[in-house]
Order: structure tokens, then C-alpha cells, then sequence
């Protein structure tokens, strides 16, 4: 993974207790809302699956009842814990750059909102995604994304603060439905011991028959009607447009 429980269409954040001394204001605007933070740790999986007559079924043992568990159409999704935050609503704690934390990577894809300051990231000319230069091959007709938009404000923000994202492509795209999940699978052993089976390389697409056996960690969307620009590009268009 890289950066550098049903929801409406604005996320609710998860409400935690305060830190106003771990970071000044300048600090917290510059590090990403989705980045994993040190003291963000997994939970315990608690794992179990459940034969239904459809099939197998992943749960949780003490999975939520208001289904902040499932927050995607249905699928079981990484609980990873939350750290205090500041004044402006912003994680706390040392930044783990090459990870993403899965809730808030999900809360911001869902509802297409900034990975670093959460604010809507829809541009006068569409949404603004940032990409690795050798992530995608661009001779495909659509591009698949687990790095959230960026709004105008942050697009240079975010390429410079993360090394992978140094010269990166630029995919200003007028739609960007969401495609499937990226995760792990599980099963059942010999022992009927609950397992991981399966890392795909690739996000499982929604409708896909694995899915119910799925942990979410990464939601996915996909890029079919876009434009590929370097940043000075998008900020000409954007100025134009404006």
C-alpha cells in the first residue's frame, strides 16, 4: 500500500478524544488525512466464517450491529484503531508514509473527498487522482485507483510530501466510479480454523463471488474518461476553467 460503519455521502468521522499539543496547525494540513499514523494498529481479527446457503460468509465474532462494520455494499472491512486528534479534526501521532489507514482511505474514496485536508475535491473540470510515474500503463482504456483525489488546493501538496509521487502522473478525470476491493481472502483449514487463503494482486471487482470472504482494507475506483497532465498542466486548465 502506498500514501505518501452505512455512510451518507459526507463521511461522519469517527468521533475521538482531542490531542491539541501533539502537532501545531501547519503540521497537521501537511500530513495526509488517509496516512496511517504510529500507535494505529490492527485489531485483533477475531475472524469467523459462516456457511449460508449462498455460501461462505466472513464475520466478525463482536461485529458491529449498526453495520459500521460493512461500510461498502456489504463487505467486511480491516479494523484498524484510531489515534487522538487535534484541533482540526486532523490524526495525531508520527506519519507511517507507505501506508494508508483502511477507514479513513475508504471514508475519503466513498465520498470523494481530499486525502490530505477532506474537503469535496471536485474541480470546476472534473476530479484531480495523482499516480506514481510507472504506476499505470496508459495504452489501457481505464485505470484503476486506490489513492483517493486530491482537490486543487493539495494536488502539489500531496506529490511533494510523498516520494513515490515524485513527477507523477496527473489523471484529472470527469468520472471515477467505484470499481470493487482490494483485501485479503480467507477460509476454513482442515481443522475449520478460519485462515488467510489468498493476497490477490488485483481489487476484486463488486459482484465478484469472493467477496463475502473478503477483509476489505482498500476500496477501489476506476478511471475511464480522464485526461493525463503534468501538474503545471492541471493548474493552467484549472485557472482557465475557473
Amino acid at each position: 500500500m502506498t500514501t505518501c460503519r452505512p455512510l451518507s455521502q459526507t463521511p461522519v468521522m469517527p468521533s475521538r478524544e482531542k490531542n491539541r499539543s501533539v502537532r501545531t496547525a501547519n503540521e497537521s494540513r501537511l500530513i495526509p488525512f488517509i496516512t496511517q499514523r504510529e500507535g494505529e494498529e490492527a485489531a485483533p481479527d477475531n475472524l469467523l466464517i459462516v456457511q449460508h446457503a449462498s455460501g461462505p460468509r466472513l464475520y466478525y465474532g463482536d461485529e458491529d450491529a449498526k453495520g459500521r462494520d460493512r461500510p461498502i455494499r456489504g463487505v467486511l472491512w480491516a479494523r484498524c484503531s484510531f489515534n487522538p486528534v487535534d484541533e482540526h479534526e486532523m490524526p495525531t501521532g508520527k506519519p507511517q508514509w507507505k501506508f494508508m489507514h483502511p477507514y479513513r482511505q475508504m471514508l475519503m474514496m466513498q465520498a470523494m473527498r481530499c486525502q490530505v485536508c477532506t474537503q469535496p475535491a471536485r474541480t470546476p473540470l472534473g476530479f484531480i487522482f495523482l499516480a506514481g510515474p510507472k504506476d499505470h500503463d496508459l495504452t489501457q482504456a481505464e485505470i484503476r485507483t486506490n489513492q483517493p483525489p486530491v482537490c486543487r488546493r493539495h494536488a502539489r501538496t500531496a506529490a511533494a510530501l510523498c516520494p513515490h509521487l515524485e513527477n507523477p502522473m496527473v489523471f484529472l478525470a470527469r468520472s471515477a466510479p467505484l470499481y470493487g476491493v482490494h483485501g485479503t481472502l480467507y477460509g476454513l483449514d482442515a481443522d475449520k480454523k478460519v485462515n488467510v487463503v489468498a493476497q490477490p494482486d488485483e481489487a476484486l471487482p463488486f459482484g465478484h463471488p469472493n467477496l463475502p470472504t473478503l477483509l476489505g482494507s482498500q476500496l477501489i475506483r476506476r478511471l475511464s474518461s480522464f485526461q493525463v497532465l503534468d501538474l503545471d498542466e492541471l493548474q493552467r486548465a484549472l485557472t482557465l476553467a475557473a
